[in-house]
């Protein structure tokens, strides 16, 4: 029996033996393949990065290119340091497809979102720096990442938002065309001077800094309200300047209309008393 035991441990030195002469130089190999390609691919990706921002690739784009280029490397690496120790690729390769798709059940709603932001670096429907609304959403667009853009409203707050419902939803650009109209509506009374209130509503615009010449800013009047005639004061600015306009001109209509002698007039009500007399 002791001899069995003892033939049975020769046996297994023997086989272990074999196996460490057979697959430790693979091994070895492997390992440093691994480690000089890790180097390698951290210098084409930095090489690749310094490439990009000397082109004239959108900034929105590089990160994701960046860090796509790498992920691919790294796999190739891997696969072939897999092949190296003996791992059947196809098997390999078939293993990660079937991690990938259970990895992507559970991730459909951030696998929309990741479509949603290449869509988004691709088509260039908006950039980062842009004054834009979707989702209800209104503000500077910060910062386009893979799952989400973020949005600066104009009250300062942070706006979160994933790109699948961007992409999916319909989105105003309001820098595209380099200006943006700030419809201002101003109502006078019925018995003041349009034409009056017009030239002097055009000419307070005119004089200010923040208004653009081109387009000329206009004033029109827009419907006869139950308690004044509105007028449309219509300033066009840059649309990073659009609130500065807004809330500027809507005081300086205040203060012109008021140094024309022209009144603003507000929602009133007569009321009427009728006293009867108790007779006697």
């Amino acid at each position: 029996m002791l001899f069995v035991q003892i033939d049975t441990i020769d046996r297994i030195k023997r086989i272990v033996t074999e196996q460490a002469a057979t697959y430790a130089p693979k091994i070895l190999l492997a390992v440093a393949t691994l480690l000089i390609g890790r180097w390698i691919i951290k210098k084409m990706v930095k090489l690749f990065a310094k490439a990009m921002q000397k082109s004239s690739m959108d900034e929105s784009l590089q990160p994701f290119l960046k860090s796509l280029i790498a992920v691919a490397l790294n796999a190739i690496l891997l696969i072939s340091v897999a092949s190296m120790v003996g791992i059947e690729t196809t098997s390999f390769v078939a293993i990660l497809g079937a991690a990938g798709l259970a990895v992507g059940l559970a991730l459909q709603g951030s696998l929309s979102n990741f479509a949603g932001g290449v869509l988004i670096l691709i088509f260039k429907p908006f950039k980062v720096g842009d004054l834009i609304e979707a989702q209800g959403q209104f503000g500077e667009v910060s910062k386009i990442l893979i799952f989400n853009t973020i949005v600066i409203s104009p009250e300062g707050k942070t706006i979160i938002l994933p790109n699948s419902a961007v992409t999916n939803g319909i989105i105003t650009n309001y820098t595209e065309q380099g200006n943006i109209r700030v419809d201002l509506v101003v109502g006078i009374a019925y018995g003041a001077d349009i034409k009056q209130a017009k030239d002097a509503l055009e000419a307070m615009m005119k004089q200010d800094e923040l208004v653009l010449k081109e387009p000329a800013p206009a004033v029109t009047v827009l419907e006869l309200g139950d308690n004044s005639v509105n007028l449309a004061v219509r300033p066009w600015a840059k649309p990073e300047q659009y609130w500065d306009v807004y809330f500027g001109i809507t005081e300086k209509a205040k203060l012109t209309l008021d140094a024309q002698g022209i009144e603003i007039p507000f929602p009133q009500q007569d009321v009427y008393i009728r006293q009867h007399v108790a007779q006697g």
